[in-house]
Protein backbone atom coordinates (compact mmCIF):
# COMPACT_ATOMS: atom_id res chain seq x y z
CA UNK A 1 0.00 0.00 0.00
CA UNK A 2 1.25 3.43 -0.67
CA UNK A 3 1.87 5.96 1.65
CA UNK A 4 1.05 9.87 1.12
CA UNK A 5 4.92 11.14 1.65
CA UNK A 6 5.78 14.40 2.13
CA UNK A 7 9.57 14.78 0.76
CA UNK A 8 12.54 17.36 1.75
CA UNK A 9 15.50 16.80 -0.42
CA UNK A 10 18.58 17.55 2.10
CA UNK A 11 21.65 19.57 0.80
CA UNK A 12 23.57 18.67 4.37
CA UNK A 13 20.61 16.55 5.10
CA UNK A 14 17.83 15.18 6.81
CA UNK A 15 15.65 14.91 9.99
CA UNK A 16 15.82 13.51 13.41
CA UNK A 17 13.07 11.39 15.46
CA UNK A 18 12.54 7.60 14.13
CA UNK A 19 9.42 5.38 15.04
CA UNK A 20 8.83 4.21 18.55
CA UNK A 21 10.37 0.33 18.23
CA UNK A 22 13.75 2.28 16.95
CA UNK A 23 16.82 2.42 19.20
CA UNK A 24 18.28 5.90 20.10
CA UNK A 25 21.25 7.17 18.46
CA UNK A 26 24.56 6.68 20.41
CA UNK A 27 27.49 8.69 20.32
CA UNK A 28 30.65 6.64 19.99
CA UNK A 29 32.73 8.54 21.18
CA UNK A 30 35.72 6.22 22.48
CA UNK A 31 37.63 3.55 20.30
CA UNK A 32 36.21 1.01 22.04
CA UNK A 33 32.64 2.10 21.30
CA UNK A 34 34.01 2.94 17.49
CA UNK A 35 35.84 -0.23 16.93
CA UNK A 36 34.69 -2.24 13.65
CA UNK A 37 33.00 1.58 12.08
CA UNK A 38 36.28 3.35 11.52
CA UNK A 39 35.95 3.26 7.61
CA UNK A 40 32.95 5.63 8.07
CA UNK A 41 34.27 9.42 8.24
CA UNK A 42 33.01 12.92 7.50
CA UNK A 43 33.83 14.49 4.24
CA UNK A 44 34.49 18.44 4.64
CA UNK A 45 33.47 20.15 1.63
CA UNK A 46 36.06 22.89 1.23
CA UNK A 47 35.55 24.72 4.72
CA UNK A 48 31.56 25.06 3.48
CA UNK A 49 29.92 21.87 5.30
CA UNK A 50 30.29 18.82 5.89
CA UNK A 51 28.86 15.36 4.90
CA UNK A 52 29.21 11.33 5.70
CA UNK A 53 30.86 8.62 3.67
CA UNK A 54 32.25 5.22 4.00
CA UNK A 55 35.04 3.47 3.09
CA UNK A 56 33.81 0.72 0.40
CA UNK A 57 37.08 -0.38 -0.84
CA UNK A 58 40.74 1.00 0.27
CA UNK A 59 40.72 4.23 -2.30
CA UNK A 60 37.27 4.25 -2.90
CA UNK A 61 34.12 6.09 -0.46
CA UNK A 62 30.57 5.72 -0.74
CA UNK A 63 28.18 8.71 -0.44
CA UNK A 64 25.35 11.04 -1.93
CA UNK A 65 25.75 12.71 -5.52
CA UNK A 66 24.27 16.12 -3.86
CA UNK A 67 27.55 16.36 -1.22
CA UNK A 68 28.85 17.23 -4.45
CA UNK A 69 27.21 20.62 -5.82
CA UNK A 70 26.52 24.08 -4.30
CA UNK A 71 23.48 24.62 -3.09
CA UNK A 72 23.00 27.63 -4.46
CA UNK A 73 24.92 27.72 -7.59
CA UNK A 74 23.36 24.20 -8.30
CA UNK A 75 26.68 23.71 -9.90
CA UNK A 76 28.90 20.27 -9.59
CA UNK A 77 32.13 21.94 -6.64
CA UNK A 78 35.88 20.81 -7.20
CA UNK A 79 36.03 17.32 -5.77
CA UNK A 80 39.78 18.67 -4.82
CA UNK A 81 38.36 20.76 -2.02
CA UNK A 82 37.18 17.27 -0.34
CA UNK A 83 38.61 15.45 2.13
CA UNK A 84 37.89 12.00 3.72
CA UNK A 85 38.46 12.15 7.53
CA UNK A 86 38.01 7.99 7.97
CA UNK A 87 36.93 7.19 11.40
CA UNK A 88 36.90 11.03 12.44
CA UNK A 89 36.39 11.45 16.79
CA UNK A 90 37.08 14.55 18.71
CA UNK A 91 39.42 16.22 16.51
CA UNK A 92 41.70 13.33 14.85
CA UNK A 93 41.14 10.82 11.90
CA UNK A 94 41.81 7.36 11.59
CA UNK A 95 43.13 8.97 8.24
CA UNK A 96 42.95 11.88 6.26
CA UNK A 97 43.05 11.59 2.39
CA UNK A 98 42.19 14.04 -0.26
CA UNK A 99 39.50 12.93 -3.67
CA UNK A 100 41.56 12.25 -6.51
CA UNK A 101 38.36 11.86 -8.68
CA UNK A 102 34.59 11.49 -8.04
CA UNK A 103 31.77 10.28 -10.51
CA UNK A 104 27.98 11.01 -9.56
CA UNK A 105 25.45 8.70 -11.59
CA UNK A 106 24.77 9.48 -14.65
CA UNK A 107 20.88 10.41 -14.95
CA UNK A 108 21.47 12.83 -11.10
CA UNK A 109 20.32 15.75 -11.57
CA UNK A 110 20.94 18.70 -9.17
CA UNK A 111 18.28 21.76 -10.15
CA UNK A 112 16.19 22.40 -6.92
CA UNK A 113 13.09 19.85 -8.37
CA UNK A 114 12.59 17.19 -5.63
CA UNK A 115 11.17 13.78 -7.03
CA UNK A 116 12.12 10.35 -6.47
CA UNK A 117 13.66 10.21 -9.74
CA UNK A 118 16.51 12.54 -7.88
CA UNK A 119 16.67 10.47 -5.02
CA UNK A 120 17.30 7.17 -6.57
CA UNK A 121 19.96 8.69 -8.59
CA UNK A 122 21.49 10.25 -5.45
CA UNK A 123 24.74 8.45 -5.12
CA UNK A 124 28.57 9.42 -5.66
CA UNK A 125 31.38 7.01 -5.79
CA UNK A 126 34.73 8.79 -4.37
CA UNK A 127 38.53 8.23 -5.20
CA UNK A 128 40.93 8.97 -2.99
CA UNK A 129 44.38 10.27 -3.88
CA UNK A 130 46.00 8.00 -1.73
CA UNK A 131 44.42 4.25 -0.45
CA UNK A 132 43.92 3.89 3.34
CA UNK A 133 45.86 0.63 4.38
CA UNK A 134 44.69 0.86 7.96
CA UNK A 135 44.40 -2.44 10.07
CA UNK A 136 42.05 -0.85 12.07
CA UNK A 137 40.22 0.74 8.75
CA UNK A 138 38.55 -1.83 7.22
CA UNK A 139 36.32 -1.16 4.19
CA UNK A 140 32.78 -2.13 4.60
CA UNK A 141 31.20 -4.50 2.11
CA UNK A 142 27.84 -3.74 0.20
CA UNK A 143 24.95 -5.78 0.22
CA UNK A 144 21.97 -6.41 -1.75
CA UNK A 145 18.79 -4.44 -1.61
CA UNK A 146 17.01 -5.39 1.77
CA UNK A 147 13.30 -6.61 2.45
CA UNK A 148 10.32 -4.24 4.21
CA UNK A 149 10.76 -4.76 7.87
CA UNK A 150 14.26 -5.94 7.88
CA UNK A 151 16.56 -4.77 10.53
CA UNK A 152 18.68 -1.74 9.59
CA UNK A 153 21.58 0.49 11.08
CA UNK A 154 23.21 4.05 10.54
CA UNK A 155 26.24 5.61 11.07
CA UNK A 156 26.42 9.07 10.56
CA UNK A 157 28.31 12.51 11.33
CA UNK A 158 25.70 15.69 11.67
CA UNK A 159 24.71 18.71 13.01
CA UNK A 160 25.44 19.49 17.05
CA UNK A 161 27.37 16.20 16.56
CA UNK A 162 29.71 16.66 14.17
CA UNK A 163 32.78 16.27 16.07
CA UNK A 164 31.98 12.21 16.59
CA UNK A 165 30.23 9.64 14.85
CA UNK A 166 26.81 8.03 16.31
CA UNK A 167 25.39 5.34 15.65
CA UNK A 168 21.30 3.89 15.83
CA UNK A 169 21.66 -0.14 16.00
CA UNK A 170 17.93 -0.32 15.42
CA UNK A 171 15.50 1.13 12.83
CA UNK A 172 13.92 -0.53 9.80
CA UNK A 173 12.78 -0.90 5.96
CA UNK A 174 9.30 1.21 5.94
CA UNK A 175 8.87 0.48 1.93
CA UNK A 176 11.22 -0.45 -1.40
CA UNK A 177 9.23 2.00 -4.05
CA UNK A 178 10.73 2.87 -7.59
CA UNK A 179 14.36 2.65 -6.28
CA UNK A 180 14.14 4.31 -3.26
CA UNK A 181 14.24 2.76 0.08
CA UNK A 182 12.38 4.22 2.41
CA UNK A 183 13.64 3.56 6.38
CA UNK A 184 12.52 4.65 9.79
CA UNK A 185 16.20 5.77 10.56
CA UNK A 186 16.85 8.96 12.08
CA UNK A 187 19.35 11.71 10.84
CA UNK A 188 20.12 15.26 10.95
CA UNK A 189 22.10 17.98 9.05
CA UNK A 190 25.47 16.51 8.29
CA UNK A 191 24.28 12.91 7.36
CA UNK A 192 23.72 13.33 3.66
CA UNK A 193 25.80 10.24 2.45
CA UNK A 194 25.68 8.21 5.36
CA UNK A 195 25.95 4.60 5.50
CA UNK A 196 22.84 2.92 6.04
CA UNK A 197 23.60 -0.81 7.16
CA UNK A 198 22.10 -5.11 7.44
CA UNK A 199 23.31 -7.21 9.39
CA UNK A 200 21.78 -10.16 8.05
CA UNK A 201 25.09 -11.94 7.65
CA UNK A 202 26.08 -10.86 10.75
CA UNK A 203 28.18 -8.38 10.37
CA UNK A 204 27.55 -4.70 8.87
CA UNK A 205 27.19 -4.26 5.35
CA UNK A 206 25.99 -1.31 3.29
CA UNK A 207 22.66 -1.20 1.73
CA UNK A 208 22.09 2.63 0.96
CA UNK A 209 23.29 5.79 1.42
CA UNK A 210 21.12 8.74 3.19
CA UNK A 211 19.63 11.15 0.68
CA UNK A 212 16.53 12.90 1.97
CA UNK A 213 13.74 13.05 4.68
CA UNK A 214 10.40 12.82 4.18
CA UNK A 215 6.89 12.85 6.36
CA UNK A 216 5.08 9.54 6.46
CA UNK A 217 1.85 9.31 8.32
CA UNK A 218 3.22 12.42 10.12
CA UNK A 219 6.31 10.56 11.43
CA UNK A 220 9.64 11.49 9.93
CA UNK A 221 11.80 9.20 7.75
CA UNK A 222 14.82 9.03 6.06
CA UNK A 223 15.30 7.98 2.34
CA UNK A 224 17.80 6.39 0.66
CA UNK A 225 19.05 4.93 -3.33
CA UNK A 226 19.11 1.78 -3.48
CA UNK A 227 22.67 0.29 -4.57
CA UNK A 228 23.13 -3.20 -6.72
CA UNK A 229 23.17 -1.59 -10.29
CA UNK A 230 23.92 2.16 -9.27
CA UNK A 231 27.03 1.19 -7.64
CA UNK A 232 28.08 -0.98 -10.71
CA UNK A 233 27.75 1.82 -12.81
CA UNK A 234 29.64 4.68 -11.12
CA UNK A 235 32.66 1.56 -10.38
CA UNK A 236 32.51 0.97 -14.23
CA UNK A 237 32.74 4.85 -14.95
CA UNK A 238 35.88 5.06 -12.67
CA UNK A 239 37.58 2.07 -14.15
CA UNK A 240 37.14 3.78 -18.01
CA UNK A 241 38.73 7.17 -16.52
CA UNK A 242 35.80 9.29 -15.75
CA UNK A 243 35.53 11.34 -12.86
CA UNK A 244 38.12 13.84 -13.77
CA UNK A 245 36.87 17.45 -12.37
CA UNK A 246 35.76 20.10 -15.31
CA UNK A 247 34.20 23.09 -14.66
CA UNK A 248 29.88 22.88 -15.05
CA UNK A 249 28.40 23.99 -18.29
CA UNK A 250 25.21 24.48 -18.86
CA UNK A 251 23.03 21.14 -17.73
CA UNK A 252 22.25 18.60 -20.44
CA UNK A 253 19.15 17.10 -19.34
CA UNK A 254 16.65 18.56 -17.00
CA UNK A 255 13.54 16.56 -15.81
CA UNK A 256 9.94 16.79 -18.04
CA UNK A 257 6.92 17.50 -16.50
CA UNK A 258 6.01 14.13 -16.30
CA UNK A 259 9.22 13.06 -14.77
CA UNK A 260 8.67 15.65 -11.88
CA UNK A 261 5.20 13.54 -11.39
CA UNK A 262 6.69 10.39 -10.85
CA UNK A 263 7.10 9.57 -7.39
CA UNK A 264 6.97 7.10 -4.68
CA UNK A 265 3.15 8.18 -4.27
CA UNK A 266 4.78 11.26 -2.43
CA UNK A 267 3.51 14.69 -2.17
CA UNK A 268 7.14 16.85 -3.29
CA UNK A 269 7.65 20.18 -1.98
CA UNK A 270 10.92 22.34 -1.54
CA UNK A 271 12.69 22.58 1.67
Amino acid sequence: MRRSVALFIMCLTVATAGLAQDARLRRLDTGIDAGEWEAVGRLDIGGKGFCTGALIAPRLVLTAAHCLFDRKTKQRIDHGEVQFLAGWRNGRAGAYRMVRRAVVHPDYVYDGVVSSERVRNDLALLELDQPIQNTTIKPFETAPRPRRGDRLGVVSYAKNRSEAPSLQEVCSVIARQEGVLVTSCSVDFGASGAPIFTFENGSPQIVSVVSAKAHVENKEVSLGTALGAPLALLQAELVAGKGVFQQPGPASRRLSAQDRRRSIGAKFVKP
